[in-house]
């Protein structure tokens, strides 16, 4: 198959998987009326066939979970595919910094202020502190590099490590101190989009889609650093500069997903790897059509969480189970390069 055509099998993918989907669920809507549903919205008068409710399921229930898996998807792959770039690691991901762990314990943190009743209850808390724990994780593992100056792979990967185990005790703390509503945090912790709703959604637009563009814009530069840090000054790249730039914008765009969405692995490890062995190594290719294969990934993953499944599992279990078995081929082939090499 030509690259054009296989280009345009990923370009469409999310299309019509969003297509599909809005017809899906405890209601199935066929597509005429959705299409009809869709077109009321813009003033077009609804058939008395079409029953009312549909509108309100579409656009109050459905639609906006869509969006807002699509999104979390796809910024969890162009960050994956950035970090993999950036660090020259193929086991790389969207949470190698710890993003997971820091955005863990602030939504834990929100859980327990809320529980004591420190802070009244607020749907904002919970995303907002998980937003707030990332970032601060961000910048803890920049200060611990912050003497080398390079941002070395290494250096930046066992900062990681490091503030991760931190907070994982930390977290674990917490759920003592939380008792019986620790089942909130756990289920958090999953990842789940169970009423999302126009608000979440057009949040996440607000933080992600932007990032999301500045990172595209930076393909070039991705490609020449991926050749190393000599190369890369040698044609006038200042990498440092750009490597810092990339992080941080890739690390937002993955604090707002997963402060939105919950943690949901393996999206951001298990894409990029599957792009990249369709469209090649190249990141003015690999990045875009990430984010598209992120958004078609989960979509799916969700499809079957909310419509074939008896209850309605964590997403981010399925994407374990799912990914789980694909990153060890891919760990295992990774050895086997090495040890050749």
């Amino acid at each position: 198959m030509s690259l054009p055509i296989r280009l345009i099998l990923l370009g469409t993918a999310p299309i019509l998987i969003i297509a599909v989907t809005i017809g899906l669920g405890y209601i199935d809507i066929s597509p005429p009326d959705i299409y009809h549903v869709l077109l009321a919205r813009f003033g077009w008068p609804l058939p008395d066939s079409v029953d009312p409710s549909f509108s309100f399921v579409i656009w109050e229930v459905r639609l906006p979970r869509i969006l807002c898996v699509a999104m979390v998807g796809g910024g969890l792959a162009v960050s994956g595919c950035v970090f993999q770039s950036l660090l020259r690691n193929p086991l790389a991901d969207p949470y190698t910094l710890g993003i997971s762990s820091g955005a863990a314990f602030g939504a834990s943190l929100g859980f327990v202020l809320v529980l004591f009743g420190w802070l009244h209850p607020d749907p904002w808390f919970v995303p907002g502190f998980a937003f707030i724990g990332a970032l601060a994780t961000l910048a803890a593992v920049f200060y611990l590099t912050a003497p080398s100056q390079q941002l070395s792979s290494n250096s930046l990967i066992l900062a990681g490590i490091i503030v991760s185990a931190i907070l994982s005790a930390a977290i674990s703390f917490i759920k003592f101190l939380a008792d019986e509503q620790v089942s909130a945090i756990i289920f958090w912790l999953m990842g789940s989009f169970i009423g999302k709703t126009w608000r979440e959604t057009s949040v996440l637009a607000g933080i992600s889609l932007p990032c999301m563009a500045v990172l595209m814009c930076y393909t070039r530069e991705l490609d020449i650093m991926s050749f190393g840090e000599r190369t890369s000054d040698a044609l006038g790249i200042e990498t440092v500069k750009i490597r810092k730039l990339l992080l941080i914008i890739a690390s937002l765009t993955t604090s707002a997903c997963v402060a939105v969405s919950g943690i949901i692995g393996f999206v951001g490890l298990i894409v990029p790897h599957f792009m990249r062995l369709v469209l090649g190594p190249h990141n003015r290719l690999l990045v875009p059509y990430s984010f598209l294969g992120g958004c078609a990934l989960l979509l799916v993953a969700d499809t079957i969480t909310r419509v074939y499944l008896p209850v309605e599992l964590p997403i981010g279990i399925l994407t374990a189970l799912l990914g789980g078995p694909i990153f060890c081929v891919i760990f295992r082939k990774y050895q086997l390069a090495r040890w050749r090499s």
